[in-house]
């Protein structure tokens, strides 16, 4: 989502408004009406482009999981077949950074209405972000070699737990500047991960 350039679809104008919504009144406390209404059509249009409300989170929780691992998976190949892995380790935080604080609302979504997802959603949603976090954890560790492989992967969780608390920060248009907070947020990330390579062996 943060990484589109060109103008949006009436598809993704819909998700924008829902996650929105979503996020500001919870899953029950927003109608298809509403929804309709933030995008300029009527609650019943937004059938020809979604099955319901449910269709629309399943596809905001999944697409962004199935984004950031797609994501991901290309700032490595831009890197080379010898990547350095602290350069690497930076654009995968910068990556992150760029949701964290584009796609806020996505957040809070994904912390409180994951549960309401089908359980064939909720899996795979899982099994996107368990293969993000092996490709963290297998570029922590080319960095840091002395960091085994279940404290590394404590670490990246723990960053991600950093990063992800973006919509806690301030209200929207309060923070001190996007270009300012993601310089921080970088390097508190980087500073986590240093603390953590150079903690003794267990």
């Amino acid at each position: 989502m943060a990484t589109r350039t060109d103008a949006p679809t009436r598809r993704e104008q819909i998700l924008k408004e829902a996650a929105r919504l979503f996020a500001e009144r919870g899953f029950h406390g927003v109608g298809v009406d509403e929804i309709g209404a933030a995008v300029g059509i009527s609650g019943p249009g937004l059938y020809r482009h979604f099955a319901g409300k449910d269709a629309m989170l399943a596809e905001l929780l999944v697409g962004i999981s199935g984004q950031l691992l797609t994501g991901a998976k290309q700032r490595l190949k831009e890197a080379g077949e010898v990547p350095a892995p602290e350069a690497v380790l930076d654009s995968l935080i910068e990556g992150h950074i760029d949701f964290a604080l584009d796609d806020r609302p996505l957040i809070t979504l994904h912390d409180r209405e994951l549960d309401r997802l089908r359980d064939s959603d909720r899996k795979l949603v899982r099994q996107l972000q368990r293969q993000y976090v092996e490709l963290w954890v297998g570029v922590v560790r080319a960095l840091y070699p002395r960091l085994a492989e279940p404290a590394a992967r404590s670490a990246v969780h723990s960053v991600f737990g950093l990063l992800n608390s973006t919509p806690h920060l301030a209200r929207p248009g309060s923070l001190p500047g996007r270009a300012t907070t993601a310089g921080l947020l970088h390097r508190m990330a980087r500073g986590a991960f240093a603390a953590a390579g150079a903690a003794p062996a267990a």
